[in-house]
């Protein structure tokens, strides 16, 4: 079945997750622990990253949570900040974080664009952020929807943000493809009955990926050609 739109995770798939979000936990750690060597450590091992190597553990909660939930973590580290306090602390640490293209982006998606396919992104970032961060990179404008956890359409796992943007631009979800690195991605995917393809830019291995995606690609880039060879052979001949 032909491919109509695509909708992208944003943290490990337009961009490459270890050298974008290692700075972003860095500075929150700094942020909060105030020099606090011992603290720091406490942070850090709340967050699933190793502050010695900049590495994150595979079930670190800054891979897939909202920053909702990462809020519930660190709580008890900030008992003197409301909720919404420490999200808006993320969300403006979020903001700051330089982003690494996983490719270069802009000549990517106006591929995309010109092979007639709509594009959207669906990410468990807050809104602000994606917003920044899309429009730092140049991109915003290659995109027709654009949602984070908090734009009204629930977080993944959970489909909404996806059957949203088949909404939106009047595509049945069969033929739309979800791109993710990380199983809240692909499960989100799965339930919206979307095709599913999984990318190795984030912290999950093939092996974590492939049994929730139709193709485990090693990063965006690889897209235009699986296209191609999933082309229905009508389109091919011209029939």
């Amino acid at each position: 079945m032909t491919i109509e739109a695509i909708i992208f995770d944003k943290d490990g798939t337009l961009f490459d997750f270890a050298a974008t979000w290692s700075a972003f936990a860095r500075a929150l750690i700094e942020r909060i622990s105030e020099g606090d060597t011992s603290r720091a450590e406490r942070i850090g091992a709340r967050l699933g990253f190793e502050l010695e190597t900049g590495t994150f553990a595979p079930d670190s909660v800054v891979i897939a949570a909202t920053p909702a939930e990462i809020a519930e973590v660190l709580y008890p580290e900030l008992p003197r900040m409301s909720s919404a306090e420490i999200v808006d602390m993320l969300n403006d640490e979020a903001e700051r974080a330089p982003q690494v293209e996983a490719v270069e982006l802009v000549t990517f998606l106006s591929d995309l664009r010109t092979r007639g396919l709509r594009l959207g992104v669906a990410t468990n970032d807050a809104e602000a952020p994606a917003l920044a961060h899309l429009g730092a990179a140049g991109v915003q404008d290659r995109f027709d929807f654009i949602a984070g956890f908090d734009s009204g359409y629930g977080a993944k796992p959970l489909p909404g943000q996806l059957l949203a943007f088949a909404d939106h631009v009047g595509i049945a979800p069969e033929r739309v493809a979800m791109v993710g690195d990380s199983l809240h991605d692909l499960l989100a995917g799965r339930a919206a009955g979307m095709r599913t393809i999984g990318v190795l830019t984030g912290i999950a291995r093939e092996a974590d990926l492939s049994a929730h995606a139709d193709v485990v690609l090693p990063h965006i880039g690889h897209i235009p050609s699986w296209l191609e060879a999933i082309r229905p052979s009508s389109e091919i001949s011209g029939l």
